[in-house]
C-alpha cells in the first residue's frame, strides 16, 4: 500500500522561532526517501501558527532535488485563493523538475482569516472552485487555458512548460459534498480524506461518490487517499499522553483556526455543514468537539497504529495512507522520537499490505504507468 509523509510545519503559540520549525521537519523530507515512504505532502495555509506552508508547489520543488523517487503531493492546493493559470504553471513546472512525481490535490477553503487576507469572498468559493477547477484539469491535459464561465474568464493562453503528462488518476480533492459530486467524478478526479468528519459519514459520502463515477466513467473510481496525525510509543501509557496533550492541541488548533464555533457559517453560501458543526459546539463546548476531532486520528504502541490504520483502510476502501509525525506544539525530541518509531516499525507493514494498485498514476499515460509500477513495485 502506497504510504506517505505529511508535514504541517505547525508553530502553535510561536514557541520556537519560524526557521526552526522549518529545519526541524524538513529533515523528515530529506529521509523520507531512503526509510521508504512512497510521497510527501503538505497543505497549504497562510498568515497564522496554525501551518507555516504558504507556498507549496515550492516546498515540493525542494523536496523534488533531495529526493529521486518520492511523489511530491499538495494537501491541498486551495484554488480560490490563485489565479488558475498559476497553478498550472506551478505545476506543469513542478512534473518537468521531479520527473512527473508530482501529485495535484485540490480544494476550496474553510479558514476566513485567509479569504480575508487575500480578499475573497468566502461566499464565492464554491463557484469559483468549480470553474477553476474545469480551468486548471482541462490547461494540465490540452496546455491551453481558456475558459468562459459565470464567475471566471480567460481568453486563450498557453500554459509552458507544457504539461509533462496527463494528470488524470493523480489529481484528488480534499472532500466531496453532494454539490460537487458530479464535478469530481466527471473530471476523474480521486478523493482525499483527512480525518475531521465521522468515518461513517465519510464511508457515506464515498458511496454516493463511487456511483456517480461509475455511471459517467463505466469504470471504478479511484481509491480514496486518507490523511491522520499518528502518534506511536513504545508504551500505552506513553501513547495516551500524545493523545492527550498533543493530538488535542492540533485539534483545538483545528477548530480555532477554522472557527469551527462561528455561528455566521450558517450564512455563508456552501459553507451550511459547518453551521450545523457550530451548533453542536455551542451545546457540548469546544474542548469536547476537540476531542472528537483528536479521537479520529491514530495514537498507540506501533501495532496498534498499524491496526487502526489498517481498520481505516478496511473500512473505506482506500488506496493510501499518509501519516502526520509532528504536530500540536511537540518538542522536537519527541516528534523525532514519534517519527523513526512511525518509520520503523508501521511503516513497513503498511507498505506490505495489498491494497491492489498504487495512487497517482495517470490513466492516459501507459508508459508513465509501467515506470511508476517498476520503479515503486
Amino acid at each position: 500500500m502506497h504510504t506517505g509523509l505529511t508535514l504541517v510545519f505547525q508553530n502553535l503559540g510561536r514557541r520556537r522561532a519560524d526557521g526552526d520549525v522549518y529545519a526541524h521537519e524538513l529533515r523528515y523530507a530529506a529521509r523520507a526517501e531512503e526509510l521508504g515512504f512512497d510521497s510527501v505532502w503538505t497543505p497549504e495555509h497562510h498568515f497564522t501558527d496554525y501551518q507555516l506552508t504558504p507556498n507549496v508547489p515550492q516546498f515540493l520543488s525542494w523536496v523534488a532535488g533531495q529526493t529521486s523517487r518520492l511523489r511530491l503531493g499538495t494537501m491541498v492546493s486551495v484554488l480560490p485563493w490563485h489565479d488558475p493559470i498559476r497553478v498550472a504553471e506551478s505545476f506543469t513546472m513542478l512534473d518537468h523538475l521531479s520527473g512527473g512525481r508530482s501529485l495535484l490535490g485540490i480544494g476550496r477553503g474553510l479558514g476566513r482569516a485567509e479569504f480575508d487576507g487575500f480578499q475573497v469572498e468566502m461566499g464565492k468559493s464554491r463557484r469559483l472552485f468549480t470553474e477553476y477547477t474545469e480551468a486548471i484539469t482541462s490547461a494540465l491535459e490540452t496546455g491551453v487555458l481558456e475558459y468562459a464561465g459565470e464567475v471566471y474568464t480567460q481568453p486563450r493562453v498557453e500554459i509552458r512548460p507544457e504539461p509533462r503528462g496527463s494528470f488524470r488518476g493523480r489529481t484528488f480533492a480534499s472532500a466531496v459534498s453532494p454539490e460537487s459530486i458530479d464535478l469530481m467524478a466527471r473530471l476523474g478526479i480521486g478523493l482525499m480524506v483527512i480525518a475531521q468528519k465521522p468515518w461513517e459519514t465519510v464511508r457515506t459520502e464515498l458511496a454516493a461518490y463511487r456511483k456517480r463515477f461509475y455511471e459517467i466513467n463505466g469504470r471504478e473510481a479511484p481509491k480514496p487517499v486518507i490523511c491522520v496525525f499518528a502518534g506511536a510509543a513504545a508504551t500505552e501509557r506513553e501513547a495516551q499522553e500524545l493523545r492527550e496533550v498533543y493530538l488535542q492541541r492540533y485539534a483545538l488548533s483545528t477548530v480555532e483556526h477554522y472557527e469551527f464555533d462561528n455561528v455566521g457559517f450558517a450564512e455563508i453560501e456552501g459553507y451550511e455543514y459547518y453551521a450545523g458543526l457550530s451548533r453542536n459546539i455551542a451545546r457540548h463546548g469546544i474542548d469536547k468537539f476537540s476531542g472528537f476531532l483528536a479521537d479520529l486520528q491514530v495514537w498507540g504502541t506501533p501495532e496498534q497504529v498499524v491496526e487502526k490504520l489498517l481498520g481505516y483502510v478496511e473500512f473505506l476502501d482506500a488506496g493510501a495512507v499518509l501519516l502526520v509525525p509532528a504536530y500540536g506544539g511537540m518538542p522536537a525530541e519527541i516528534a523525532d522520537a514519534n517519527f523513526d518509531l512511525l518509520a520503523r516499525e508501521v511503516l513497513p507493514v503498511l507498505k506490505a499490505h495489498d491494497v491492489g494498485g498504487d495512487i497517482g498514476v495517470s490513466y492516459a499515460d501507459e508508459p508513465a504507468r509501467d515506470e511508476a509500477q517498476a520503479a515503486f513495485g
